[in-house]
């Protein structure tokens, strides 16, 4: 078994490397003065179980392009095997048509990583489920749950909880992650959004009153939904909310907006390497799911279990 990173994400790979107590292969991904991207494996890989760590995170096309190359060198390179590991699986939120005349993207780029030749996919948290049915590989979606709830329990346990979906899409996440917290209460934020990046929220179903909240949701991106929807539960008479996010994409002035919102702090993962401002920010902590992958990459080569890690 070998760990080979691309460069969207190079602590999390290390940390990766880390807990699987080997060295990362030695490749050199750069680009040409044109942008154009040369990936270049400097040891034998011939025979190897081969697992590619590779965020497509900002800037997704680059990074995109990073990991088809990457799968593509080990494939010529004859690996025996080729698995990405995608933490974060950019283009996951294009996984159907919301209107004439528009991409099913998420299966563009499905098709796209098995074409290069990746034999398997290792993706946390898509952002929804049926994503894995656009792959004609195996995939295993990881959670993050396990991970929140330890840490949730760490620092809230002795609180009144609510776990609270920020809409009525993230139900079934929200309600796994209930259950890990002893059957903790259940709310939800009913929002209608007029347009990409903006949503305005109509109503909270659940009592909130005087309970402490934990919002759970697999991406944050501009960060508008989370804060609205923070200000609306302590409206309602919520003691405190806090925030568990899985991927913290934080585009734009979204580290600014949390800042200055009714949030008690977000917690995200590093699926994403996080920006020097997310790290410098005093409301946003990030959890490590190294081991996670670590653990998961460790079972798939050893051809034993994935999915009893969440059991």
């Amino acid at each position: 078994m070998k760990i080979m990173a691309a460069n969207s994400n190079l602590p999390l790979a290390r940390a990766i490397a880390g807990y699987l107590e080997m060295p990362l292969v030695d490749a050199q991904v750069r680009r040409f003065a044109d942008e154009e991207i040369f990936v270049e494996i400097h040891e034998n890989v011939r025979g190897e179980d081969v697992f590619v760590v590779q965020s497509t995170s900002y800037p997704a096309n680059d990074n995109l392009m990073e990991l088809l190359i990457c799968i593509d060198a080990l494939r010529r390179a004859s690996a025996r095997r080729i698995t990405a590991v995608v933490p974060y699986f950019g283009y996951a939120r294009q996984d159907r048509k919301p209107g004439p005349r528009t991409p099913i993207s998420a299966k563009l780029v499905a098709n796209l990583i098995t074409e290069a030749g990746a034999d398997r996919v290792l993706a946390v948290d898509l952002h929804a489920g049926q994503i894995q049915g656009f792959f004609d590989i195996p995939t295993d979606n990881l959670f993050a749950a396990p991970v929140m709830a330890a840490d949730i329990q760490a620092r809230y346990g002795d609180e009144d909880l609510m776990v609270v979906s920020p809409d009525v899409g993230g139900v079934v996440r929200a309600r796994a992650l209930a259950k890990r917290l002893d059957n903790a209460p259940l709310a939800i934020v009913d929002k209608r959004r007029d347009r990409p990046g903006e949503s305005e929220v109509m109503n909270i179903i659940g009592d909130v009153k005087g309970r402490h909240c934990i919002m759970i949701d697999d991406i944050i991106d501009s960060g508008g939904t989370l804060c609205n929807a923070a200000q609306s539960l302590l409206d309602e008479g919520a003691a405190s909310v806090a925030a568990y996010i899985t991927h913290g994409v934080l585009s734009g002035g979204a580290v600014a907006r949390v800042d200055g919102s009714a949030l008690k702090e977000l917690v995200i993962t590093d699926s994403i390497k996080p920006t020097d401002a997310a790290k410098d920010s005093g409301k946003i902590r990030i959890l490590t799911i190294a081991p996670l992958i670590g653990e998961a990459v460790r079972r798939i080569a050893d051809e034993s279990s994935v999915s009893s890690l969440f059991d």
